[in-house]
């Protein structure tokens, strides 16, 4: 999948994000993504993984096989 239609999945669930990935294996299947959200404030790391999660969904179920994620507020970046 490619790291722009991954970014718009993001920002369609949460539109104030800054969203960086890497491709770590350069098969487009297997991401790290850096998510900072204002919406992140107040959650818990699990709670913060499964929003970004819920965003992806569908695409967990096949185009992208693994997602290392690091969430962060804007006053944690």
């Amino acid at each position: 999948m490619k790291a722009d239609a991954i970014v718009a999945k993001i920002r369609a669930s949460l539109p104030d994000a800054q969203v960086e990935l890497k491709d770590l294996t350069g098969t487009e299947d297997h991401w790290q993504a850096t998510v900072i959200s204002a919406a992140f404030s107040g959650r818990s790391l699990i709670e913060r993984h499964r929003l970004v999660m819920a965003a992806l969904a569908e695409e967990m179920k096949g185009p992208i096989h693994a997602l290392t994620l690091d969430t962060k507020t804007p006053g944690e970046a």
